[in-house]
């Protein structure tokens, strides 16, 4: 398959953001023939008026479940950011016949009856104390890598809303048994000293059923570095 080969992109954006943080990705994707598809999960972004207490993390595979239906969107790139890994691999075990690939950008990769406060134990203390101390379910975001440019920072701060606690708290149940489809995870190297997705980094590594990558990026490249991305998505894809 040529690199020019049209693919569609579909993502799973990370926590706190939407649709809107994928801005930079789109005339790039456009410029190379591809389709990129961001949608926003319930509660976040435009659709922040429909936050209550109840969203977890089924509420958002859902999301995603229904762009794929009614989209009519097959042979799927999917792309999953941060929490959007919980989120896209609860996608690509429910729309198997739909996703040719999937691909982790500096990710939660769950196993099932994993959340994502399993897999980022270190976080769930000062998770729950801030989701209780505000309305008791509102996660306030954590704050944007430092090479972030002022710019960026003050676009991202005004956009970015609170996240309900039950998307990190809920386990990812697997309907269809492991995942067998080809599986790429791309680490981001300028890390924090927290460096919460290096476990995943060295699992799929290690793994032979695994495409490994790295970024010289922070957490977001599709904020920070979008033409770097962009690349090493399209050679993935290819």
């Amino acid at each position: 398959m040529s690199a020019t080969s049209p693919k569609t992109f579909l993502v799973c954006h990370g926590a706190w953001s939407a649709g809107w943080a994928w801005k930079k990705m789109h005339p790039l994707m456009q410029a190379a023939g591809h389709r990129l598809v961001t949608p926003t999960y319930t509660g976040l972004g435009e659709r922040a008026h429909l936050a209550h207490p109840g969203i977890d993390l089924n509420s958002h595979i859902e999301d995603m479940l229904n762009v794929i239906k009614y989209e009519d969107l097959r042979d799927i790139v999917l792309v999953g950011h941060s929490y959007g890994g919980m989120v896209a691999t609860g996608v690509a075990d429910r729309a198997r016949d739909k996703v040719r690939q999937l691909i982790y950008i500096d990710a939660f990769v769950p196993q099932d009856g994993q959340s994502l406060l399993d897999l980022n134990e270190v976080a769930r203390p000062r998770m729950q104390e801030l989701s209780k101390t505000g309305d008791g379910w509102r996660v306030p975001p954590n704050p944007t890598p430092p090479d972030t440019s002022p710019a960026d920072v003050e676009w991202l701060t005004a956009r970015r809303v609170d996240m309900p606690i039950k998307c990190f708290e809920t386990r990812l149940k697997l309907q269809g048994g492991p995942l067998t489809l080809p599986r790429s995870y791309i680490y981001a190297t300028r890390i924090t000293p927290a460096d919460t997705f290096g476990p995943f980094a060295r699992m799929t590594k290690s793994d032979p059923a695994w495409n490994y990558y790295e970024i010289d990026a922070s957490h977001s490249p599709n904020v920070t570095a979008p033409e770097a991305l962009m690349a090493l998505l399209q050679k993935i894809a290819a």
